[in-house]
């Protein structure tokens, strides 16, 4: 991964030294980015439409590009886009350039590699066994350190993406029949990823061995597909399935579904993330409402750090489900406190201190009635670096407040990710840097507490933590890495061979 790393105690000092760059709707990338999201159908004969709708369903989890391919029985075609969904995918003479009744397509949040078009998923490549298109959401531990072998084994890259390595990966290989050589590239990876691949003749979805990403596989009409989040097939009216097993690789053709388990079995980590953040709200994973499991956060909290207060306001629009299990077990009235501007994309910050005060302000802004005079709690997912939160404290009082009272429905996050969520090294990580009073003070709460760990599992419905035989993959909170860190250990400069190309996208 590629993060920022910049002390807590120098965010607003590089700021302010960052004059006039593209600023995120999210305040200066303090909050959990999204990862990707996959999707795939076979056999239908509105494949590219359908898959276009799924992606949509998925927007949340990458808004930086979208990209569809499909395959007519004779061709491949392909559209991959900068920006959301709707800017591409919504025109009809879009879809008509995607015929065929098998596609796939991909949302991409850029963990690994630059924004630019030569990244954006679907990737395609002719192979000796004809074409072959894959979008992954996820990130490899080693990819890097398999790029370099397959540069210096004579590798052309076009693209700075770990995916690629999967196509060098699977062209390399010389078994007689595909699915064998898909699954000797995936032997080859460590790391986190869920796939979908497409080839002349197949739709293909694979889990890592650990199930750290999802994949759902569901039905429409007797048409089988692929996604992330079940909330993709409640959009086009699919029916659930089932969930693709960890280790799993499944594939459909003409005559059925194949599953394959290439992998000895292991206890699953699915990421414990998709509950606290990044899976939306109405999506059901690993057999949880992801709705209902936020709720239980939000419970859990008021369990273990309730105070006084008048109204529970949550942090929108992710502190929500949180905060009304926190009104609800509390007993303490939920209100909207801050009102959120849905229309806000990218805005661009002037050079002058006081218009990027109101540029943070174009997001979030105080619900005067709901907070003025009253002692409020405030509840949000999680807390990255700290600044979101400080300047929203600030908000509240502002506005009235009396008291302002910050809780994260999730443990401190003491470690960096290197499974697909763009988190910065632990000396951009607030928790990793402060103790929680430094932290209450930086953010100018009267209190500040997170949720347990041992609660956090709780809320799961697990007996608690435990740390020999750990249920999800929590990393960022325990440093307990789920697989080999490859690339973290190697002492050799990243590969350079894409640093002379610069291309507009």
């Amino acid at each position: 991964m590629q993060n920022p790393s910049d002390p807590a105690g120098q965010l607003d000092l590089n700021l302010d030294l960052n004059l006039g760059i593209e600023l995120q709707d999210d305040l200066e990338g303090d909050t959990l980015r999204e990862e990707c999201g996959v999707f795939g159908i076979f056999g239908h004969p509105e494949a590219a439409a359908i898959t276009a709708l799924g992606l949509h369903a998925l927007q949340h989890r990458g808004q930086e590009a979208a990209g569809i391919v499909s395959f007519d029985g004779s061709r491949f075609h392909s559209e991959r886009r900068l920006g959301l969904v709707g800017d591409t995918f919504s025109r009809r003479e879009v879809i008509e350039r995607l015929p065929g009744s098998m596609a796939v397509g991909h949302v991409r949040y850029s963990t690994t590699g630059a924004t630019i078009l030569r990244n954006v998923q679907p990737l395609f490549a002719e192979l000796n066994a004809g074409g072959f298109a894959v979008g992954h959401n996820g990130n490899l531990t080693n990819g890097l350190t398999l790029r370099r072998e397959l540069v210096k084994g004579g590798a052309m890259m076009q693209s700075t993406t770990d995916t690629e390595v999967i196509l060098h990966l699977v062209a390399q290989s010389r078994r007689a029949r595909f699915v064998d050589r898909f699954i000797e590239a995936l032997k080859a990876l460590e790391g986190a990823y869920s796939l979908v691949a497409l080839t002349n003749k197949k739709l293909i979805g694979a889990r890592d061995p650990l199930g750290i990403r999802p994949l759902v596989l569901g039905d429409l009409d007797g048409h089988p597909i692929l996604t992330s989040e079940t909330c993709a097939l409640d959009m086009i009216g699919a029916k659930y399935v089932r969930d693709v097993d960890p280790g799993e690789i499944l594939v459909f053709d003409e005559e059925g579904a194949h599953s394959h388990k290439p992998f000895p079995p292991r206890p699953p980590r699915p990421c414990i993330f998709e509950y606290i953040y990044f899976s939306r709200p109405d999506s059901i994973v690993g057999g949880r409402s992801v709705y209902e499991v936020r709720k239980a956060f939000g419970a859990q909290l008021a369990r273990e750090s309730h105070v006084e207060v008048d109204v529970v306001v949550p942090v929108p629009d992710s502190g929500v489900p949180a905060a009304i299990g926190y009104s609800q077990y509390s007993g303490v009235p939920f209100e909207l406190g801050i009102i959120r501007n849905h229309y806000v994309g990218r805005t661009f910050i002037q050079p002058t201190q006081s218009v990027r005060e109101l540029g943070v302000r174009m997001k979030h802004s105080a619900n005067r009635a709901a907070i003025e005079g009253k002692r409020i709690i405030l509840i949000d997912d999680s807390l990255v670096r700290g600044t979101t939160s400080k300047k929203i404290v600030r908000m509240m009082r502002d506005a009235g407040a009396r008291e302002v009272h910050f809780r994260l429905a999730s443990p401190p996050i003491l470690y960096p990710d290197y499974y697909g969520i763009d988190l910065p090294d632990r000396g951009g990580l607030l928790a990793a840097t402060h103790s929680l009073e430094e932290m209450r003070d930086i953010i100018g709460a009267d209190s500040l507490a997170f949720l347990s760990i041992d609660g956090m599992y709780r809320a799961m419905g697990e007996p608690g933590w435990d740390p020999a035989n750990p249920k999800f993959s929590d990393h960022c909170f325990t440093g307990a890495y789920p697989t080999h860190l490859t690339d973290q250990t190697q002492v050799e400069p990243q590969p350079r061979q894409l640093s002379l190309l610069a291309e507009a996208s």
